[in-house]
């Protein structure tokens, strides 16, 4: 099997995130789906680590189209990242920086419980 192909079975929300449809000026999203585009062509689908980086990659990228408070949060989190300048791999500590975000998001919606109530 070929290798991007691989790397596709790996990623189950793939096709949605790429074929996610967001406003034209919305830099934030076009990025997001650049960099994850970028970076899950570039592992070693050898390397166990990668595999699971891209799958939890995967799964927060779609969690970013589905939900929209993550979207808002992500949008006001991501240009506050400071990264030093002498990272051999920017692209990797970008996408270490989404994961926190995405971690802190979750323990934060987990102990908030949104009650709506339709009148």
């Amino acid at each position: 099997m070929k290798r991007n192909k691989l790397i596709i079975k790996q990623c189950p929300n793939f096709y949605k995130i790429v074929n996610f449809e967001y406003l034209e000026n919305d830099f934030i999203s076009e990025k997001l789906i650049e960099l994850y585009q970028e970076y899950i062509f570039r592992i070693d689908i050898n390397n166990i680590e990668d595999i699971n980086r891209i799958k939890v990659l995967d799964k927060v990228v779609a969690r970013y189209i589905d939900d929209y408070y993550f979207r808002s949060e992500m949008k006001n989190s991501l240009p506050k990242i400071k990264i030093n300048r002498n990272v051999p791999d920017l692209a990797k500590a970008i996408i270490e920086n989404i994961l926190k975000i995405f971690d802190i998001y979750e323990e934060g919606t987990t102990r908030k419980i949104r009650i709506t109530r339709w009148i």
